[in-house]
């Protein structure tokens, strides 16, 4: 066993435990962290198969933007804990049909052969000029250009959806419309009544 064999079971096994502390832990807090050590190793298993532009992609866009997002709400947000774990035990028989589902599937794929190392090989070695952004950008707008453009649209209608959703008027919502309230004349606010002038003396 070669010594880049031993660190990529060491990477999978770090993987696997942090993964399975983020559906375990207790604390919102302790489980976004385990998240992050999970990225962390995951970008140094990609290193390993020199794919060196998707790991910092991973660490800079998941660990440096999407989980520091995940911490401050997190940390913003006064969760209780004990109220979220109320009905743990009422949805525990499901979880557990489908964890034994998703353990079946991936134990019929995984002695199939496929992920062993005579079927995964480790990449061969790339010339010192070699680039693999520039390799990844010329397969990704040649030969995948068009899944590569139906993702594109698929993310822009989902992100219209969301602003369409976000923007919409509810019936049980007040609203006022700023131009109204601009376009308003005295006339339509203050009515000027004329009354009779009258001394104290001349009351009952």
């Amino acid at each position: 066993m070669t010594f880049q064999t031993v660190i990529f079971y060491f990477f999978a096994a770090v993987v696997l435990f942090a993964a399975l502390r983020v559906i375990t832990a207790r604390n919102p807090v302790h489980a976004a962290l385990f998240l992050v050590l999970a990225f962390f190793t995951s970008a140094g298993i990609w290193i390993q198969l020199q794919a060196e532009f998707l790991a910092i992609t991973l660490v800079l866009v998941y660990v440096g933007a999407v989980m520091v997002l995940f911490l401050f709400v997190v940390m913003m947000l006064d969760i209780n804990i004990a109220r979220m774990r109320a009905g743990f035990w009422s949805y525990l028989p499901l979880g557990a049909v489908v964890a034994l589902l998703l353990v079946a599937e991936m134990s019929l794929i995984l002695a199939q052969g496929y992920f062993s190392l005579d079927g995964t090989p480790a990449p061969a070695a790339q010339p010192a000029g070699y680039s693999n952004t520039k390799a990844l950008g010329r397969l990704l707008y040649t030969e995948y250009v068009y899944p590569f453009e139906i993702a594109a649209v698929i993310l822009l209608v989902a992100m219209v959806a969301a602003i369409a959703l976000t923007l919409r008027r509810r019936k049980d919502s007040k609203y006022i419309n700023p131009a109204s309230q601009i376009n308003i004349r005295r006339e339509d606010r203050v009515r000027i009544v004329s009354m009779k002038t009258e001394r104290r003396g001349d009351e009952p």
